[in-house]
């Protein structure tokens, strides 16, 4: 035995947590319990705010019979279905990537798929989209699809996701607002400036966290987000700024106020609300509906744990990472889980790269996140302390780890770097990981085919950019045929 193995063999645990590290092989990936326990916490706190944020958006969708859903309810469920779902990914892909609702599509079901079916009956679409879903991955297709994406798309995927992460922690904290003009459509906070405490305290958190990042300090990421969070409440004490609703200046999901119950016994009357009896609408709906559903859900979580993977150093040159069959079928569980709770899609987090950013390279530190959102059933007032401000700051810090994989894209050959580019910068342009994956894909097969390397794509690549362009299109094409 060499001195290295020694050295790795006495830091292995014996007894029955020894058997835990095996399965979820922390010593091998050069982790440890603690790094695994921090990490998952730290994912909990970056995604604990889809408990408040998909019941806003699910809420708002008014249904085809002028039904609404619970918030209480709604809420209850994401956090029952976060939990189970991280917990059950962990244990299977032993992978740290967390789960919960998808935003993409909880914001399609509510503004688009709910006018013309109703809160039951949407939710039976979601079921049978995860369905398909799992045949996909069950079957190999999912994965012979995923295997024929060039490596130079699924880095540009992880650049992307990056770019997209930190444009959300940018609007979530207030630093990047809307200007209601045509141009500039964007802009700095309000009026062109930093004005109110929350989005000061994003910055403060975003350049404390920065600073401890940078310096190589053990748990920089939750020490930035715990201090940032400590400052949001004594500022909230001392000057009450309340909610952005209530007062222009105040805060955005969350207010970080000690005040009221901790405790709640979670509503779960949505768990099983799901109709099959879709004869109100066309087949031809249908499978548009779900068409959108699927291609939505599939290209997010195939973008999503790529760009994961690469972060926590766990995929090959290829991209591809550990028991990614098992990854990808569990993907399409949530979708049908979701849907079965009333929740919407649940799928792979982009906001698990802050758990990775801390440590996290198993699925060890699942557990600890979906322990978490199970716990946040009966203490929802508890995950509001934390505001989106503070969150937002470590996604740009996320964000920009991720960035730093284009050095590894050649990008001298202009056939590489305009279907690279396009990826990138269509995911925060359009503020979806599925755009930017189809704008790059399509890009790829065109000027590939169209400059004399039609050999050299897939016939699974040009089947996918042929499906992408019908995502595209789909508004045309459901307005042709009167859906």
């Amino acid at each position: 035995m060499t001195e290295a193995q020694q050295v790795t063999s006495e830091r292995k645990p014996t007894g029955a947590w020894g058997g835990v590290d095996r399965y979820f092989k922390i010593t091998e990936r050069g982790s440890s319990f603690g790094t695994e326990i921090r990490g998952g916490l730290v994912t909990f706190v970056t995604m604990a705010y889809i408990v408040i944020l998909n019941p806003i958006i699910l809420t708002s969708g008014v249904d085809v019979e002028g039904n609404t859903l619970s918030f209480p309810a709604v809420s209850a469920v994401t956090a029952l279905t976060a939990g189970v779902m991280t917990i059950l990914f962990g244990v299977v892909s032993r992978l740290p990537f967390g789960f919960a609702a998808g935003l993409g599509i909880n914001a399609f079901l509510a503004f688009s798929v709910v006018g013309q079916v109703t809160w039951p009956e949407a939710m039976a679409l979601v079921v049978i989209n995860g369905v398909l879903i799992v045949l996909l991955a069950a079957t190999g297709l999912r994965r012979m699809i995923f295997d024929a994406v060039p490596v130079e798309l699924k880095l540009a995927i992880t650049v992307g996701i990056g770019l997209f992460i930190a444009f959300i922690g940018f609007v979530n904290s207030g630093f990047v607002t809307a200007t209601g003009s045509a141009s500039p459509p964007v802009g700095l906070g309000i009026g062109g400036s930093v004005v109110t405490v929350p989005t000061l305290i994003f910055v403060l958190t975003l350049i404390l966290t920065g600073v401890l990042v940078a310096a190589k300090v053990k748990g920089g990421l939750l020490i930035g987000l715990i201090a940032g969070t400590v400052i949001s409440v004594i500022v909230e004490a001392i000057w009450h700024l309340g909610a952005a609703t209530e007062n222009a200046g105040g805060w955005g999901l969350t207010v970080p106020a000690l005040d009221g119950a901790p405790f709640g016994v979670p509503d779960l009357g949505l768990v099983g609300a799901v109709s099959f009896d879709l004869g109100r609408v066309g087949v031809v709906t249908i499978v548009m509906l779900v068409f959108t559903l699927l291609f939505t859900n599939f290209f997010d979580a195939m973008g999503t744990m790529t760009g994961l993977s690469r972060e926590a150093g766990l995929a090959d040159e290829r991209g591809n990472f550990p028991r990614l069959k098992s990854a990808l079928v569990v993907e399409g569980v949530g979708a049908i889980a979701g849907g079965l709770t009333s929740s919407s899609s649940n799928t792979v987090f982009i906001e698990s790269g802050a758990g990775i950013g801390e440590g996290a390279r198993t699925g060890f530190a699942n557990i600890v996140t979906g322990l978490m959102f199970l716990f946040a059933m009966f203490f929802t007032p508890l995950t509001q302390i934390v505001p989106t401000e503070v969150a937002a700051a470590a996604l740009v810090i996320v964000g920009a780890l991720m960035m730093a994989q284009i050095k590894y894209i050649d990008l001298t050959d202009f056939r590489v770097l305009l279907p690279v580019f396009l990826t990138v910068a269509v995911m925060p342009m359009t503020y979806s990981i599925a755009n930017g994956i189809g704008a790059g894909f399509v890009a790829w097969v065109l000027v590939h085919a169209c400059s004399g390397r039609a050999k050299q794509v897939h016939w699974l690549l040009w089947v996918v950019a042929a499906g992408f362009v019908l995502f595209f299109a789909r508004g045309p094409i459901e307005a042709a045929l009167g859906v």
